[in-house]
């Protein structure tokens, strides 16, 4: 259970579903885990509930001054989880420019600077994972999905083009696409279309959040040493359906 002995995890959205599962599995397997959210109560409240070897620090993804102080309070990182995610429904009619943009911020602008300052250490040290929580809709069309949609599927392209240029000095990026996950934040934004989306998967229900988190540490560990570049679709099948 001490796979990730010695090694430092920052898990952004880590106050609640994905994020707060994946901080607390990959704490369980021995890392050191930062997480970051808006809310330093529900940072308080995360640490809590995890215990010893999780710390919080309060980072908007979607502000870069706030990027760039995560950074500097972080240190040095082995594995990076992008998972924070605005995830506005509208139909692209109706879509209003500030929520695009918020969307964009902090989905892939956040991610992609994040990302950008902490990979020269991973490079340095010739070692590191990044692992982005992408999202079964980057490659599947749902009504009401487009822009997270697409901010999902840039989000994509950037693992691909991340493994090309870190890989070869150590650094393994990856995706996990989930599927509908069932989490509060999913359920305030989206209610009964998460379920339905669910009943419609060959698995015909949702994942749960740990279940997704189960994806993140295979991806950030060891045991997919020789895997890099690529997508775990932990979707229920809904990539096949």
């Amino acid at each position: 259970m001490n796979e990730l002995s010695g090694q430092t995890a920052l898990v952004t959205g880590g106050t609640a579903g994905i994020g707060l599962e994946s901080a607390r599995l990959l704490a369980r397997h021995g890392a050191t885990v930062i997480i970051t959210g808006r809310s330093a109560d529900r940072g308080a409240a995360a640490v809590a509930e995890i215990g010893a070897g999780v710390r919080f620090v309060a980072a908007d993804l979607s502000d870069l001054e706030s990027v760039k102080a995560l950074v500097r309070q972080c240190g040095e990182v082995d594995i990076v989880v992008n998972n924070a995610a605005s995830f506005p429904g509208a139909l692209t009619v109706d879509q209003d420019v500030s929520s695009f943009e918020s969307t964009f911020d902090t989905n892939v602008r956040g991610a992609y600077f994040l990302v950008a300052a902490l990979a020269p250490g991973m490079l340095r040290r010739g070692h590191g994972s990044i692992v982005n929580v992408t999202s079964m809709v980057a490659f599947k069309g749902v009504p009401g999905a487009s822009s997270y949609s697409a901010s999902k599927a840039a989000l994509e392209s950037l693992t691909r083009t991340w493994a090309a240029e870190f890989s070869p000095h150590g650094v393994r990026v990856n995706s996990v696409a989930p599927g509908p996950t069932a989490t509060a934040g999913v359920a305030a934004e989206w209610g009964d279309v998460n379920d339905e989306l669910g009943k419609a998967l060959p698995l015909g229900r949702t994942a749960q959040a740990a279940e997704i988190a189960e994806a993140v540490l295979f991806l950030a560990s060891p045991r997919s040493s020789f895997i890099t570049g690529s997508t775990l679709h932990a979707d229920g099948g809904g990539a096949a359906a």
